[in-house]
């Protein structure tokens, strides 16, 4: 009996390091969204209207992102990170969202 339970023990353990735990997408509601920032053409930082500042680093960079700016579309009222393309104005590249990050000290200046 203890040789079946070590055996399934251990099963547990070897399965849980090779299977990857996923997590949630973080998401930010679009209309909660102040303003955003490019900071370069691999980063973006979003304001909120709370004044908390997340950051996110697209998964490529994306090269005209400082020239021209971005829209994006979103079907429901949320922007989610590694799930969401961006398209950059005028030169209508398009890029991917990489994972959104909290940035300490909620009060971030990221310009007007």
């Amino acid at each position: 009996m203890k040789t079946a339970k070590s055996l399934s023990l251990i099963l547990a353990l070897a399965l849980s390091s090779i299977v990857p735990a996923t997590a949630a997408p973080t998401c930010l509601y679009t209309y909660q969204i102040d303003r955003t920032k490019v900071v370069d053409a691999k980063t973006i930082d979003f304001r909120m209207r709370d004044g908390t500042v997340y950051r996110n680093v697209l998964q490529h960079s994306c090269t005209t992102l400082p020239f021209y700016g971005f829209v994006y579309v979103v079907h429901v009222d949320q922007i989610c990170d590694n799930l969401q393309s961006i398209r950059v104005l005028t030169s209508n590249e398009t890029c991917l969202l990489g994972a959104f990050t909290k940035m300490p000290g909620a009060k971030v200046d990221i310009g007007h």
